[in-house]
């Protein structure tokens, strides 16, 4: 779900469609819609403008939870050995 920007909205949660660890941002479904001029090409041979999405900041996003139907923290707990992480507002394990 998207906290802050343009695009927020705290009652919708949204796909996202790509994490860009190492630039710290990522790419989420019908947020932060650019356009781009293409010129024709042998691929497109038509060219013209194309709007696609552009990456955000991760802190820009919070995780859904299904439970308790809102955004959550998370927080990390050790069981039986593992790293699990656990939604703070209902307590549910995440996979």
């Amino acid at each position: 779900m998207v906290i802050t920007g343009d695009d927020k909205d705290l009652k919708k949660p949204r796909k996202v469609l790509e994490v860009l660890l190492e630039k710290g941002r990522v790419l989420v479904e019908g947020v932060n819609i650019v356009t781009r001029h293409s010129k024709p090409t042998a691929q497109n041979t038509q060219g013209g403008i194309v709007k696609k999405e552009a990456p955000i900041a991760i802190s820009n996003v919070m995780l859904w939870d299904a439970k308790s139907g809102a955004p959550s923290k998370v927080k990390r707990t050790r069981e039986n050995g593992k790293l699990v992480r656990i939604a703070k507002k209902s307590g549910e394990v995440i996979k």
